[in-house]
């Protein structure tokens, strides 16, 4: 747990928390909303408020720390997967490559399953590697003054916060729909946006995906079931010659 803490990304972490918390000190600090009814006595909202934040937080160290499917090499030198795979799918796996020629990756020398790819940040191949950000940040208005210049004064650092807060969330957002989006193709990443280069999928048509079972079955096989799916199984059952 404390490796993963302090591995790749640790900077990337930290920035976030401290972001998230001088943010909400800020909204704190100044004539807010929060502030009136923290001074007031009135902290069902302001402790509701921060257990919201500190909620976002831990949802995000438990989604940048989880497993993401690491390929890693058995005792024989063939790639095996970790994110929950039994014996049987790790047979049915070998099985299943024996007629697919896998590549060979140029970083870490395993030969990456069907639909893995190096991961320049974590330094390992990942099965279905995509792009995951956990960036959960609160709002809060605050008031205008009688005159620009006072209001600026006031509320310097609220712009700056709602500022920041309005980027990312812009961000947020477009990542949300971009990766909904291609969970409801079944569709990566890199599958996305290099598909000429991907030999597995030379021989599909441009709008054809081997993998998509629907957009309904996709999103339940994403979000509801958990296990390591045989790829190559689907792959070789499609009607289509991938030949």
């Amino acid at each position: 747990m404390f490796k993963n803490v302090f591995g790749s990304g640790f900077l990337v972490r930290t920035a976030h928390v401290i972001l998230t918390w001088v943010i909400t000190l800020i909204l704190f600090l100044h004539d807010t909303d929060l502030r009136r009814q923290e001074e007031a006595g009135q902290l069902v909202m302001p402790v509701l408020f921060v257990m919201l934040v500190l909620l976002s937080v831990l949802l995000y160290f438990a989604v940048s720390l989880m497993d993401p499917g690491f390929v890693l090499a058995n005792d024989d030198g063939e790639a095996k997967l970790t994110l929950g795979a039994s014996e049987e799918q790790q047979d049915m796996l070998c099985q299943s490559t024996k007629a697919l020629r896998q590549r060979r990756c140029g970083h870490c020398l395993l030969q990456q399953p069907m639909r893995a790819k190096h991961c320049q940040t974590c330094k390992h191949c990942v099965q279905l590697l995509a792009l995951f950000w956990g960036l959960f940040i609160a709002w809060s208005g605050f008031r205008p003054a009688p005159t620009w210049d006072l209001w600026l004064r006031g509320n310097g650092l609220l712009l700056g916060a709602a500022s920041i807060v309005g980027v990312v969330s812009v961000v947020v957002v477009l990542l949300l729909g971009s990766h909904l989006y291609l969970i409801s193709h079944n569709a990566t990443t890199w599958e996305f946006m290099s598909r000429p280069r991907i030999s597995y999928l030379r021989h599909c048509g441009a709008d054809q995906n081997p993998f998509d079972r629907g957009a309904p079955a996709n999103l339940w096989s994403f979000f509801c079931v958990w296990g390591t799916v045989a790829w190559e199984q689907m792959y070789f059952r499609e009607p289509n010659d991938h030949a």
